[in-house]
């Protein structure tokens, strides 16, 4: 995996195999990017980065100058993106918590919140996430939550519903406040 733009342009990482996660592709992320490129100053941007698995996303954002937020069970996963954040000197702020926990206590609000969680979750699970997001005000007034999912997965009937777009396998649908 690499960064692909900003600060850590071109800086690779390897993720372990034990961590047993669905990294966004680089090409996935490349695309995503573009897209929040026409739509935000990355520069001290609050992000919200959820299931955030290898840090990735995280790694991205910072890498553009935003001020990320990671939310992450899995210890592995945690231990992963500290050591990360730490050997490219990133400063973010990682938390080991259940989402949907963390997010029932969280008063600060996002710009942008983007959450992958497994492709295994069940639809209603993503439903409560962002109703969730959205009655407890966890994104900023102009914020934008966006959804990495599978195919099998529609968001479109849902009334913050702005657009997908597909890549691949990769999925991603964007929902605004």
């Amino acid at each position: 995996m690499r960064i692909i733009q900003g600060k850590y342009k071109n800086r690779r990482f390897i993720i372990p195999k034990n961590l047993n996660i669905r990294p966004t592709t680089d090409r996935a992320k490349e695309s995503l990017f573009n897209i929040l490129e026409n739509m935000y100053d990355f520069k001290n941007l609050e992000v919200l980065d959820l299931f955030s698995g290898s840090g990735n996303i995280t790694y991205e954002f910072c890498s553009r100058g935003s001020v990320v937020t990671c939310v992450e069970q899995n210890r592995k996963c945690i231990k992963f993106i500290s050591e990360t954040s730490k050997k490219f000197e990133m400063q973010n702020i990682i938390y080991q918590k259940d989402v949907l926990s963390f997010l029932k206590t969280c008063e600060k609000k996002y710009n942008v919140i983007f959450a992958d969680p497994p492709f295994n979750f069940e639809k209603d699970i993503y439903s409560k996430l962002i109703k969730l997001i959205f009655e407890k005000k966890v994104i900023s007034d102009n914020g934008l939550l966006i959804i990495e999912h599978s195919s099998f997965l529609n968001f479109k009937q849902h009334e913050k519903f702005l657009k997908s777009k597909k890549y691949g396998d990769v999925n991603f649908s964007f929902l605004k406040n």
